[in-house]
């Protein structure tokens, strides 16, 4: 039997984000028994961000050794990957890199998506998703082939693959999580042939792809002296970043969700069959054990804080905030049922659309000309901090109202994580929005979900690694009369979204019948 679970396995999971590479050492009881990340820089200009892909592997290699520094080698079961969503480089036939990183975020690829979208809409539409933004993969893949013929032999990989590829020291599958954004065909589970030819994409350019959680080699003797990983430890094909945030967090039974609170808000759920948006703001991702996992990533969220407060004393905001604004109740106590005077302190009077940039909204509605604006008048400076939080908990209402509008199952368990999840007054104030209790984890990043995954190497159901190795640090119920506080405030800022044009009526119309229900 194996002890994939046991206090003595550890599993070794592997995160390259935008600012960091980070390792993260678990053991099969969920205990961190060796952590640690490496600066990564890139390079910004207007819509163009690239990174090195030399750094990629490098930095992990830091953090791989630093991580495993305490750990026995014996113990190491298995190692996963993830990566950025969407970001991909060209390669030669030994799998050195002939491009620049082009990360997550590229928008350069605007005709290029435009060329996509028409030739691939039927299969797009099937997919559910209906159409690619200019910053997915595929749009960035033709952008680099019209720019240079590629010689033969060369590879596109995603972010993660390239990383695996050193780990084994030859190419290795991909995961289907990573292919989604260059249009792998999750359905079929193939490339879809016939429109990468006529978008003049090389036969032969694309990896074999497999599914999340299925092991594609052994780490090499070259790599194993370059992270400390030990030779021969299987690698895990792992998932996109978000993906991997879900994993860690634990959200994965039909229903469940994780709601990432970091720069901008990204929801990801657990379904268990496809859910299309004929808006095209939700794609699904396949997960490894057969379910669907429909999600978004919105331009708001902890970002307008740096925006609209830079240098400020974000903790003594919160604590002045929660002062004037916060529930009267006792902590854990039940919700009363006595008159509204008596249980939460005034209601807030103003509320901020939370963008974290000037590039629009992406979800829950796509509107390029999306700027920031505030509903009320702000009394000072705790309070125009205060109309952020109320604004993305707000955003966040009507993300999970959209979900539910496409038949999105969004009644199961929530599970906060990200940054702005560490802002307790922060995440008690969602709740309380959304009327709805929630989990907050105790090591919920995606470093921690790849280990997780890395752990079904051996053969256990994901469900049960998670079980085992995801651990709850506290539950916040809602409070319920803040909730009747606070809802027609909700109502406002949705329907001043319908006034500017960014938000269809049927959609509001949707948020105000779950309001009365």
């Amino acid at each position: 039997m194996s002890d994939a679970l046991s206090p003595d396995a550890v599993h070794l999971g592997l995160d390259l984000g935008t600012q960091s590479a980070r390792a993260v050492a678990v053991d099969g009881t969920g205990r961190v028994v060796g952590a640690a990340s490496h600066p990564l820089t890139g390079r910004r200009d207007g819509p163009r961000h690239e990174q090195d892909p030399a750094q990629w592997w490098s930095a992990l290699s830091t953090a791989c050794r630093a991580a495993l520094a305490g750990v026995e080698a014996g113990r190491v079961r298995d190692v996963a990957v993830d990566a950025t969503s969407g970001t991909i480089l060209l390669a030669a036939p030994d799998g050195t890199p002939l491009t620049a990183g082009l990360m997550y975020d590229d928008g350069r690829a605007g005709d290029c998506a435009d060329r996509v979208n028409a030739v691939g809409a039927p299969v797009w539409e099937r997919l559910g998703y209906r159409s690619m933004q200019p910053s997915w993969a595929l749009p960035k893949l033709l952008w680099l082939l019209e720019r240079d013929r590629p010689p033969a032999g060369t590879r596109l990989l995603h972010q993660a693959d390239l990383v695996t590829w050193r780990l084994a020291g030859r190419q290795v599958p991909s995961d289907a999580s990573h292919a989604l954004k260059t249009g792998y065909d999750l359905l079929a589970e193939r490339w879809p042939e016939e429109e990468l030819s006529e978008l003049g994409v090389p036969a032969g350019l694309l990896p074999d792809v497999v599914r999340p959680g299925t092991v594609v080699g052994d780490v090499c003797a070259e790599a194993a002296a370059a992270t400390g990983i030990p030779a021969g430890t299987p690698i895990v094909a792992g998932m996109t970043d978000g993906c991997a945030a879900q994993i860690g967090a634990g959200a994965l039974e039909p229903g469940a969700w994780n709601a990432v609170l970091g720069t901008t808000l990204v929801l990801k759920g657990v379904s268990p069959h496809p859910v299309r948006d004929p808006a095209g703001v939700v794609y699904c991702h396949r997960g490894p054990e057969g379910t669907w996992l429909p999600g978004g990533a919105s331009s708001s969220g902890a970002g307008v804080l740096t925006r609209r407060f830079p240098g400020a004393d974000l903790s003594a905001l919160t604590a002045e905030a929660a002062a004037r604004w916060g529930s009267t109740r006792a902590p854990g106590a039940p919700g009363p049922t006595g008159p509204l005077a008596s249980t939460a302190a005034p209601g807030p009077t103003a509320v901020t659309y939370p963008l974290a940039g000037d590039g629009g909204e992406r979800f829950p509605f796509r509107a390029p000309q999306a700027t920031a604006f505030t509903l009320g008048r702000p009394a000072g400076t705790a309070e125009e901090f205060h109309a952020c939080l109320l604004g993305v908990a707000c955003l966040e209402r009507l993300c999970f109202d959209y979900l539910d509008r496409l038949g999105a199952p969004v009644t199961g368990p929530l599970h906060l994580t990200g940054g702005g999840a560490r802002n307790r007054y922060w995440s008690q104030l969602r709740a309380d929005v959304l009327g709805r209790r929630v989990l907050l984890p105790e090591q919920a990043e995606s470093a921690v979900g790849m280990a997780v995954l890395a752990a079904t190497a051996s053969g256990v159901a994901l469900r049960d690694a998670a079980t085992a190795m995801v651990r709850v640090r506290e539950e916040l119920d809602p409070d319920p009369d803040r909730t009747r506080l606070l809802l027609p405030v909700y109502l406002g800022f949705v329907d001043e979204l319908v006034r500017r044009g960014w938000l269809e009526e049927q959609v509001a119309a949707h948020a105000h019948g779950k309001a009365r229900t």
